[in-house]
C-alpha cells in the first residue's frame, strides 16, 4: 500500500458510495485507475466489504443494544470460542481485547429475558468463565474511522456499497 492507496481509503471510509471518477479527481487518478486500485486493495484483503450506518433511531427492531465484556474458561481456546460465539443468535461484533478480558461482544437482545438467554448460551456454549454487561442506553454518534476529517456522523447516517463504475 502507498500514500494513494491510504488516501482513497480515507476518502472511501467516508463516502463507500462515492463513483470511481469522482474519488479519481480527488486523488488525481483516473476513474480506470482508481477502480483497479480498489479492486486490488478487495483482492488483497485490504478492503474487506462495504457496509451501512443506520441511525439508532430508525432502527426498528428495537430491543436492547449490549455490550458485553467476556473471560474464557481455560479449557477453551480463542478459535473455539469465535467459532461458537458468531453461531449465537443476536451476536453482532466480537473483539478480541487486551485488559481485565478476553472478549468484547456487541449484541441485540429484545428485551431482559432474551439477554439473560444469551448470557446463559455464552457460558453453556461458547465457553464463558466470565462476564459482565453493559446496556447502551442512546447512541451519541458514529465515527466512519477516517483519520483525515474526523468525521463523525449523527442523525440518520449511512454509507452504502460502492458499485463497479
Amino acid at each position: 500500500m502507498d500514500r494513494l492507496d491510504r488516501e482513497i481509503l480515507g476518502i472511501l471510509r467516508e463516502d463507500a458510495r462515492i463513483s470511481y471518477r469522482d474519488l479519481g479527481v480527488r486523488v488525481g487518478l483516473s476513474a480506470n485507475a482508481t477502480a483497479d486500485r480498489v479492486r486490488r486493495m478487495r483482492r488483497d484483503g485490504v478492503i474487506l466489504g462495504f457496509t451501512v450506518v443506520v441511525d439508532p433511531a430508525a432502527d426498528t427492531r428495537g430491543g436492547l443494544v449490549v455490550f458485553i465484556d467476556l473471560t474464557l474458561r481455560e479449557d477453551v481456546t480463542n478459535e473455539e470460542f469465535e467459532r461458537r460465539v458468531l453461531r449465537l443468535p443476536g451476536i453482532t461484533e466480537v473483539v478480541h481485547v487486551t485488559g481485565a478480558y478476553d472478549y468484547l461482544v456487541r449484541a441485540r437482545a429484545a428485551d431482559a429475558a432474551a439477554l439473560d438467554a444469551l448470557l446463559r448460551r455464552l457460558k453453556r456454549d461458547a465457553g464463558v468463565a466470565q462476564s459482565s454487561t453493559r446496556i447502551a442506553l442512546r447512541a451519541a454518534g458514529h465515527s466512519t474511522g477516517a483519520a483525515s476529517t474526523g468525521a463523525a456522523t449523527t442523525g440518520a447516517a449511512s454509507t452504502g456499497a460502492a458499485s463497479e463504475r
